[in-house]
């Protein structure tokens, strides 16, 4: 079977798709990775998974209706000409392209995994052009989704809003997408000294960098901490500037490796994992992979956030759009080593009990392939339970 997996960038399919690419593969399946910006690196990265790179145009942020024509004439141009038997389309503009591109180059196998609803959807203290935006989604949404032959989202307020703000009523969500926990091994922490508090998020105001800096600056003077910013320059409309980000490492509020491509082994070099991010997540894959490492996290009692912290077990939930909260949090687990030991080890066990790649890839590929075939991978240790446990069983899971 020939599986087209859709993606906003070489890196995402890298990063979030690589285990499934691997198991497609193993079972003998022709898997073609479309991205609209590969490099030499992403096309030989991706060959070694023993996928096939595709290209095609795609402007992660841009809305100039052009251009946005353009990206779904080229993802149909490239679908008409592989003819694959399915379309994995993950990420907003991707899913609404993807589901329409296939469907005019006769390709009936969609499925659409939304991780996360981002920006135009983010509810508190939205703009007029944000609100215009969120409509725009929404009914382009609702549009070419009801074609998918399935739409995944990874956490229970992203499943309302798609079925009562884009009208589409088959929506699943299956839980967080999970990690592989082989290449995020657990790495028991000796907390002894200062404390390092960490952030790895793409740098845009959602995802609470300006929180996070002003607990650094908070802390500034306290030889207990130190704050560590992992990630690069976005062109998201909220993203922080290169200047910001430089004063802020000058004033040796922060320190500010950028992108890196060593995040096992940065994570594993710090205590507490920080995100205080409002932004409508899906589940945030940093966080899971700093549970898997085995870190303490500190995050908001927000959507998609609050399905990775047990209050007080593994870490702490906190107020959304709180310095104030963020800096409270941090307080109560300086000079508390134990502790924060103790919740590491939880978030490990969680990690493996919850956010397993293995597991996830192994029933998406299923949805894949349809109702009529199967797979010869087991899916490990959770095969006989719900793979996502209702919401209203418990609240944060």
């Amino acid at each position: 079977m020939k599986i087209a997996i859709i993606g906003n960038g070489a890196q995402s399919l890298l990063n979030f798709r690589s285990t499934l690419m691997r198991l497609a593969v193993a079972e003998g399946h022709e898997v073609l990775a479309f991205a609209p910006d590969h490099s030499s690196a992403s096309r030989q990265a991706v060959c070694a998974l023993g996928a096939q790179p595709r290209d095609f145009s795609l402007s992660r942020s841009g809305l100039s209706p052009w251009s946005e024509a353009l990206s779904l004439r080229s993802l149909h141009r490239q679908l008409s000409k592989d003819r694959p038997d399915a379309v994995l389309a993950y990420f907003i503009k991707p899913g609404i392209y993807g589901t329409i591109a296939a469907r005019l180059a006769g390709i009936d196998r969609v499925v659409v995994l939304l991780e996360g609803l981002g920006f135009g959807f983010a509810d508190e203290g939205a703009g007029r052009r944000r609100r215009l935006l969120g409509a725009l989604i929404g009914k382009l949404l609702s549009f070419s989704l009801k074609h998918a032959a399935a739409v995944l989202v990874l956490n229970p307020d992203d499943r309302e809003v798609l079925r009562s703000r884009a009208g589409l009523k088959e929506v699943e969500n299956v839980g967080a997408i999970g990690v592989d926990l082989a290449q995020f091994p657990h790495k028991p922490q000796q907390v002894a000294g200062r404390m390092t508090f960490l952030m790895a998020s793409r740098l845009i105001e959602e995802k609470g960098v300006y929180h996070f800096v002003e607990a650094a600056r908070v802390f500034q003077e306290d030889p207990r901490a130190r704050f560590v910013l992992l990630g690069g320059l976005d062109d998201n409309p909220s993203a922080i500037t290169r200047q910001e980000v430089e004063g802020w490492r000058s004033a040796g509020l922060i320190e500010w490796p950028g992108q890196v491509g060593d995040v096992a082994e940065r994570l594993a070099q710090c205590d507490v994992f920080v995100l205080p991010s409002f932004y409508r997540e899906g589940v945030p894959r940093s966080i899971q992979e700093a549970m898997a490492i085995g870190r303490a996290v500190i995050t908001t009692d927000s959507v998609g956030c609050r399905e990775t912290v047990e209050d007080g077990v593994n870490g702490l939930l906190i107020k959304p759009r709180s310095s104030e909260a963020l800096v409270a949090a941090i307080r109560s687990l300086l000079g508390e080593p134990e502790r924060v030991s103790a919740m590491g080890r939880a978030s490990r066990a969680m990690a493996e009990r919850k956010f397993d790649a293995q597991v996830f890839d192994a029933d998406l590929l299923r949805r894949l392939l349809g109702p009529r075939r199967s797979i010869q991978t087991l899916r490990g240790p959770h095969d006989h339970e719900q793979l996502n446990p209702a919401p209203e069983a418990r609240r944060h899971r």
